[in-house]
């Protein structure tokens, strides 16, 4: 006979989609933290580049509706009224085991975070005159520099190419 505790060990552990705990998402919420996190560079490696995050849910979206839309589910709001206490600490866990007096919990006004829609592709400004300038410049070296190339492979002697020529003539 199997004991129950082993029986499922997959469901007991459910460390497949683990998220961040509340502890460690309320330090993300700090000022310097939620900046860094909301305005990430871009990642290609993670689920939307990096560009569409939800502090609260410690969670990516692969656009901006997605997470849009995310703001307004029932997992979402509860994570919301889950953040209003303070994290567990260790002072209180000692307070409860009876090294301390009782303080209770504070509680903390928590708002959904700004939604910016960000642009998918920069606006590319006009180039000034300076810069038009500055490109044909470029494009005329580097013509006269594959033109040069180009006189040196006429001039080479390689045994390969003089086969090439006898078996034309």
């Amino acid at each position: 006979m199997v004991r129950a505790e082993t029986k499922n060990k997959h469901s007991l552990w459910k460390t497949k989609h683990k998220s961040k705990d509340h502890d460690e998402i309320q330090v993300d919420m700090h000022e310097e933290n939620a900046t860094k996190l909301l305005n990430q560079p871009v990642d290609h490696d993670v689920t939307g580049s990096a560009q569409n995050y939800c502090l609260h849910c410690a969670r990516y979206f692969i656009n901006h509706r997605a997470l849009t839309d995310h703001v307004k589910t029932k997992p979402h709001k509860r994570r919301m009224k889950a953040l209003e206490t303070d994290a567990y600490t260790l002072e209180e866990a000692e307070r409860a085991g009876g090294m301390g007096s009782y303080v209770a919990p504070g509680k903390r006004k928590v708002e959904t975070q700004p939604i910016v829609e960000k642009a998918e592709h920069p606006v590319l400004e006009p180039l000034t005159d300076e810069a038009l300038a500055a490109l044909a410049q470029e494009a005329e070296e580097e013509d006269s520099s594959l033109g040069k190339k180009r006189k040196a492979d006429d001039t080479d002697t390689s045994p390969v190419k003089k086969q090439k020529t006898d078996e034309k003539e």
